[in-house]
C-alpha cells in the first residue's frame, strides 16, 4: 500500500524508501530508495524508458499509483520540456495559473521580471519564442515559491545557444532561491555543469551516484569535468569520443 505524504522534511527535500511502480504488469520503478538534502541540486540521468520521468512524476504528485513511501514538501513546483502555456491566457495570466486565491498581478511581474522576461509580460504565448516560453514555465514554478523544484527536460526543445543562456539562469535561479532541485536530463554535460551530485537510473532503480566536486562557475574545458563526463557517459554505456573525454 502506498505512503504519499507531501510534507516539509528537514534532514532531506525528498526522501523516497522501496518505491515501486508498474504498469500493466510491468515495473518501471522496482524498490527505489532516494534522498534530496534540502538546496541540493540533484540531476537525474538515463537511457529512454528507464522511469525518470516517472519519478518526477511521482514526486510531483501527479502519479499515486505506487507502492512505497514518499515524502516531498508541500512547496514544490515542476516545469517540463513543453510550456504548456494556455494560449488564450496572456503571460501573466499563465504565470499565475494554479495558484489560491486570487493573487494580483504584482506577483506574477516580479517572476517574470527574474527570469528575464517582464517585457513580455502582456504577450500572448505564441508570439513567445522558445527560450521565452521555458522561462515563463519557470516563472509560473517560481511564484510558488518552492522547496522543491522539477524540473523535466526543461532544455530538451531548445537551439544550442537559448539552452546555454536557459541553463545559466536556471544555476543563478536556484544559488539565489536555495531550493532543492532535480532535473531530468539527457545530457551528461548539462548535468555535470548544473548539479551538486549525478544520479544514474537503470532498470527502475538508482544504479550510480557521482558527487561534482567542482567549483561554481564550471567550466567544461576542465580536465575535470570532462573526466567526470565521460566516466558518466561509460556508466550509461556510451563509449566516449576523444573530444568528449
Amino acid at each position: 500500500m502506498a505512503t504519499d505524504v507531501h510534507r516539509p522534511v528537514t534532514t532531506h527535500a525528498v526522501r523516497v524508501e522501496g518505491l515501486t511502480r508498474s504498469f500493466g504488469g510491468r515495473t518501471v520503478i522496482g524498490n527505489l530508495q532516494l534522498g534530496v538534502r534540502p538546496g541540493e541540486f540533484v540531476a537525474l540521468l538515463g537511457r529512454s524508458g528507464c522511469g525518470k520521468s516517472t519519478l518526477l512524476r511521482i514526486l510531483a504528485g501527479l502519479d499515486r499509483d505506487i507502492e512505497g513511501t514518499v515524502l516531498v514538501p508541500r512547496r514544490r513546483a515542476v516545469a517540463f520540456q513543453a510550456p504548456r502555456l494556455m494560449p488564450w491566457k496572456k503571460v501573466w495570466r499563465n504565470v499565475l495559473l494554479g495558484l489560491p486565491g486570487k493573487p494580483e498581478r504584482a506577483v506574477a511581474d516580479q517572476a517574470l521580471e527574474e527570469v528575464g522576461l517582464s517585457h513580455r509580460s502582456d504577450a500572448w504565448p505564441k508570439t513567445l519564442s522558445g527560450g521565452e516560453a521555458q522561462r515563463a514555465s519557470l516563472a509560473r514554478a517560481l511564484v510558488r515559491e518552492p522547496d522543491l523544484l522539477l524540473l523535466d527536460e526543461p532544455f530538451g526543445a531548445l537551439d544550442a545557444l537559448t539552452r546555454i543562456k536557459a541553463q545559466r539562469l536556471v544555476g543563478e535561479l536556484w544559488q539565489r532561491r536555495g531550493c532543492a532541485v532535480l532535473l531530468v536530463t539527457h545530457d551528461v554535460e548539462e548535468a555535470v555543469l548544473l548539479a551538486d551530485r549525478v544520479l544514474v537510473m537503470d532498470g527502475g532503480v538508482i544504479a550510480h551516484e557521482q558527487r561534482i566536486d567542482l567549483d561554481r562557475p564550471r567550466d567544461i574545458t576542465d580536465p575535470r569535468f570532462a573526466e567526470l563526463r565521460a566516466a558518466l557517459l561509460t556508466r550509461l554505456g556510451v563509449e566516449p569520443t576523444a573530444e568528449a573525454a
